[in-house]
């Protein structure tokens, strides 16, 4: 089993940035590929950025390319997810996922956390 806990999430005007963090405990966390994933009111979650296991490769949804970071330090079993450059439209809770395998559908995940809220005022 993993657990998945996320941070950070917050109001935040457009224009400012937050930073998401996701502390990971139980198995050998470092093994896992990690992602971020986002739900706005009525909407489906949709995948927002995963990193590999080494943190060496990264992907990035394309309505978030060049505006979030995703990065990974295995020595703290800790995920982060820095948001720049926020709009209206990132408002959603932001979750973590977690698996052995590369995804970019939530149904290839097996391991999530609670979310957190992220809102931008406009």
């Amino acid at each position: 089993q993993v657990q998945l806990v996320e941070s950070g999430g917050g109001l935040v005007q457009a224009g400012g940035s937050l930073r998401l963090s996701c502390a990971a405990s139980g198995r050998t966390v470092s093994r896992y590929v990690m992602a971020w994933f986002r739900q706005a009111p009525g909407k489906e979650r949709e995948f927002v950025a995963r990193i590999s296991w080494s943190g060496g490769t990264t992907y990035y949804a394309d309505s978030v390319k060049g505006r979030f970071t995703i990065s990974r330090d295995n020595a703290k079993n800790t995920v982060s997810l820095q948001m720049n450059s926020l709009k209206p439209e990132d408002t959603a809770v932001y979750y973590c996922a977690a698996d052995l395998v590369y995804g970019l559908g939530s149904s290839d995940y097996n391991y999530w956390g609670q979310g957190t809220q992220v809102t931008v005022s406009s």
